[in-house]
């Protein structure tokens, strides 16, 4: 089968992987940007929106261009892995809750929206901590704890005019807990969490075994809600055993777990057998 993969990066650990396990298979895969320029390599020059269809097509990457390559491919009755339109839906993180909450999923709720300008601006009446993330969910976003009013008028100065969602923040053990699923298979991962001192730590390796059930079966029903087959889920424990769920991210980089190329190329093939179908 023939598999196209749209990322601006054609060496992603777990693309570069996956497509190791597909051509040792026998099967044939393409790298192209957003754009559906292809990269070169061993595997043809076709533009991925002229000429034959692949049989599925692997969107890594967010920007309007690859949004807009994907629709174009699944108006010509390609299989996209997520699809345009799932993926669009995980982008604006103000949809992003509403769609989930209605859901019932323990989703962080959303106390307001504004540019970070009009926070400073309204800094004395605001509760702090606060959380804020970009609107916009894109690489190289923002995403800050602000515990005080001059923090709130320090990061205005580079952020103004940046959108941006207010959660409340919520006590924790300062780690994060990352799920990944690819294909219904969990995956998971700790992390020291960005808004903990010292900020970001590297992804800690965990098995899914050693997380609540609970955390699990949220993880796979936000799949079925967004109409997602590969995606993130960040978790924070909230006490009781309750997970919190603070951001969803389609395709995420998924790095350093074990299996997870395999399971990223049986997803391909099952739903190139599918769409064929």
């Amino acid at each position: 089968m023939r598999v196209g993969m749209i990322s601006a990066d054609p060496g992603h650990p777990l693309l570069s992987a996956t497509a190791g396990v597909l051509r040792g298979a026998g099967h044939r895969v393409t790298f192209a940007g957003p754009d559906g320029v292809p990269f070169p390599g061993p595997d043809g020059p076709d533009r991925l929106d002229s000429g034959p269809l692949a049989d599925v097509y692997l969107l890594k990457a967010r920007t309007p261009d690859a949004l807009a390559l994907a629709a174009r491919l699944e108006e010509r009755g390609a299989p996209v892995v997520n699809s345009a339109e799932a993926t669009a839906r995980c982008q604006d993180r103000v949809g992003m809750a509403e769609v989930a909450r209605a859901a019932g999923l323990p989703f962080a709720e959303t106390l307001r929206t504004a540019t970070v300008g009009a926070l400073a601006a309204a800094a004395p009446d605001l509760r702090f901590p606060l959380v804020l993330k970009s609107r916009h969910s894109r690489r190289d976003d923002l995403v800050a704890r602000v515990d005080t009013a001059a923090e709130l008028l320090e990061l205005a100065t580079a952020w103004r005019e940046e959108s941006v969602i207010v959660q409340e923040f919520t006590a924790n053990s300062g780690w994060d807990h990352k799920l990944w699923i690819v294909g219904g298979q969990p995956f998971a991962a700790r992390r020291r969490s960005e808004l903990a001192p010292g900020g970001r730590g590297p992804n800690l390796p965990l098995p899914p075994a050693a997380l609540p059930a609970a955390w699990i079966e949220s993880a796979l029903h936000v799949g079925e809600v967004f109409g997602l087959e590969v995606y993130g889920v960040d978790v924070l424990h909230a006490g009781a055993g309750v997970p919190l769920i603070v951001d969803i991210n389609a395709f995420p980089g998924v790095r350093g777990q074990t299996g997870a190329p395999e399971a990223l190329a049986e997803l391909a093939l099952h739903r190139a057998a599918s769409g064929r179908a």
